[in-house]
């Protein structure tokens, strides 16, 4: 009897892989522990929108490591292609990748649920953030033709770690949000008391819409 391979889902601890990249071996997710980290997966080393991606990633490392966060890249290329690549990228480009890559299997991208069928062999375009127990905590799709916004990526970070240290909500866009600005939304009362205080206690639309500044 075979058993299925699912896809990791949110509130799961990352699933426990030993992999190869171009910083040498690793153990996920104890690897990870400590620290957020973005992993992310690509189609496929040497093509133009995985090298704008990587470039992308590259020039926002600053910024994901001041929110203690490491990056890793992943596709079922060989290592060697990865260090080839990369090495093309700081000749022609200018810019030094400074995070590892991991040189998955079939099995590996199948078990992570970066391969999808109608999709052909590669990996799609998939984003985990993981927070530093090893949780995954956002699974975003792409497919092979889009390009992912870099940025949006570093502001779910943000938000992840605004919404842990502060028990809020992040609303849409934020910090650029359409009816509240930079405010952060306040859970839903529990209870009768809860709901009648709160329109005293915060900026509210409703009693179960309100929000604040930070």
């Amino acid at each position: 009897m075979t058993t299925e391979t699912r896809m990791p889902l949110l509130g799961e601890t990352f699933p426990s892989l030993e992999v190869q990249t171009t910083h040498g071996p690793m153990s996920l997710p104890d690897d990870l522990k400590g620290k957020w980290t973005v992993l992310f997966s690509h189609p496929a080393d040497f093509t133009p929108v995985c090298t704008t991606e990587f470039v992308g990633f590259q020039k926002r490392a600053d910024e994901f490591a001041a929110l203690n966060c490491q990056l890793i890249g992943l596709s079922v290329d060989q290592v060697f292609s990865h260090i080839q690549w990369v090495k093309w990228i700081k000749e022609k480009l200018g810019v030094e990748i400074t995070f590892p890559i991991i040189a998955a299997t079939d099995t590996i991208a199948a078990q992570i649920g970066m391969l999808h069928p109608n999709k052909g062999s590669n990996t799609v375009r998939a984003v985990f953030v993981i927070d530093p127990e090893g949780v995954i905590r956002t699974i975003l799709y792409y497919p092979q033709e889009i390009g992912r916004n870099i940025d949006e990526i570093v502001r779910v970070v943000k938000a992840l770690q605004t919404s842990d240290a502060n028990g809020v909500a992040t609303p849409a866009n934020w910090p650029n949000n359409e009816l509240v600005g930079d405010h952060v939304i306040i859970p839903p009362a529990s209870d009768e008391k809860t709901a009648d205080e709160r329109v005293t206690q915060y900026e509210c639309f409703d009693w179960w819409f309100c929000h604040k500044s930070l």
